[in-house]
């Protein structure tokens, strides 16, 4: 008999009765199913809180990037990250900043904007001036949706109109600028948009379909910049030539710049998963950002300066914040907020750009010496060896062994156990 997905009453379940409709859909074994329905920091109580439809949690390996020093303070950096040689290369590349006083960041402020779509006008642009005409009256109006916020200094601050020219004839788009202090703000913003859309559609006789935040935050951008002294760079200063070609390489090719940038948010992502903030929202406006004048290009930069040091930078938006959604529910999330030891989303940005900028060095360097694969394979080794079946100190020398082979493969690996396991 066909197996069906449609399950009626399925979010009504409890966690148990659910796990025990997946068992039967999926054939899990009982070892299978008492990995789901546990969670050892979260807790099923407070997942279901979150999300729709739990059946379990899903961990990833926490790790401390030591080394770096941002705005003069040192810091340790908190990375969710499941890929080999993230956090041990982005601890190496801090090092090496240290040597020109580590990373320097700094923000544009948390300003976010809201977007209220209007369409079906026969008069756009005398529309977009009878919106603007209301721009002290738009703004009380957002303002009475969140008095907390604008209590603690935020609000909406101002508003732009403009007028898109669509498939679907003219729309007259307004956004609405608001400070969201130290929340990302989505929800914020979305309650601002659909209260003042029926006034739009009052004002310009259109009609109102969406009315959502962007995650093109390019109001809230995040900067940082280091120098690394030529004499702090292994295996020596010529490498700083590679890195500065490397760049020049991803500022010129977009099937270059995606992997380069990719590197970047290897570490970027990494911080914001661990502190509870919306990587997708991150990634989405790091990518839309890196297009926005007609070619996608790298968020850093790389030079070298008069006395021959290497001299990085980095700009994107970094919509993120330490109060509301999982920052304020999730025990780990929290707990990485107080081992940063920021006060401020703004403070949390600038530790993230600097984690970029750290990620992409250490991601250049080893592209421009030694080659990518020779650090990265000596973790990837130790994956697939236990994959292969290894455990304790057999990890270890079948790793070895398959480096000191020149082969790192799941076949080799449990040829390789197998003599260890027969002698």
């Amino acid at each position: 008999m066909a197996r069906s997905s449609r399950i009626p009453g399925f979010h009504q379940m409890t966690v148990e009765e659910r796990i025990r409709a997946v068992q039967e859909f999926a054939d899990l074994t009982d070892d299978e199913v008492a990995i789901l329905g546990r969670s050892a920091v979260l807790g099923m109580e407070t997942a279901q809180r979150m999300i729709e439809n739990v059946v379990g949690t899903f961990e990833l390996p926490l790790g401390i990037v030591p080394n770096l020093i941002v705005n003069g303070r040192e810091v340790l950096i908190p990375l969710a990250v499941e890929e080999s040689s993230v956090v041990a290369a982005m601890a190496n590349a801090g090092k090496m900043a240290r040597s020109g006083g580590g990373f320097f960041a700094s923000t544009s402020g948390p300003i976010m904007i809201a977007q209220v779509q209007a369409v079906g006008m026969s008069d756009p642009f005398a529309a977009k001036i009878r919106i603007l005409e209301r721009r002290d009256e738009i703004i009380a109006i957002c303002n009475e949706q969140d008095p907390v916020l604008v209590g603690l200094g935020g609000g909406c601050r101002d508003v732009e109109v403009r007028v898109l020219d669509s498939s679907v004839g003219p729309m007259v788009v307004t956004h609405l600028i608001v400070d969201t202090r130290d929340a990302m703000g989505a929800n914020a913003v979305n309650t601002m948009a659909e209260a003042l859309a029926p006034h739009i559609e009052k004002w310009t006789g259109g009609r109102v379909f969406l009315r959502i935040l962007s995650n093109l935050a390019d109001r809230r951008l995040a900067r940082a910049r280091c120098v690394v002294k030529k004499d702090a760079i292994p295996p020596g200063p010529h490498v700083i030539d590679g890195i500065v070609c490397a760049w020049a390489f991803a500022d010129t090719d977009p099937y270059r710049a995606a992997t380069h940038n990719k590197g970047i948010m290897n570490g970027i992502s990494a911080l914001v998963v661990a502190t509870g903030n919306d990587f997708r929202a991150v990634e989405a406006g790091a990518h839309a950002f890196a297009a926005r004048t007609g070619r996608y290009r790298p968020l850093t930069k790389w030079e070298k300066n008069a006395d021959g040091d290497l001299v990085g930078s980095i700009e994107m938006p970094l919509a993120m914040g330490i109060v509301g959604g999982a920052t304020a529910v999730h025990p780990m999330a929290k707990l990485a907020l107080k081992i940063l030891g920021v006060t401020r989303a703004t403070e949390l940005a600038e530790i993230t750009a600097a984690a970029g900028l750290c990620q992409n060095l250490a991601a250049l360097r080893v592209l421009a010496a030694e080659g990518v694969q020779k650090g990265h394979m000596k973790l990837h080794a130790k994956n697939i060896a236990m994959m292969a079946g290894a455990t304790g100190d057999e990890i270890e020398q079948v790793a070895e062994r398959m480096i000191r082979g020149g082969k790192v493969r799941m076949d080799v690996a449990r040829e390789i156990l197998s003599e260890l396991r027969k002698a």
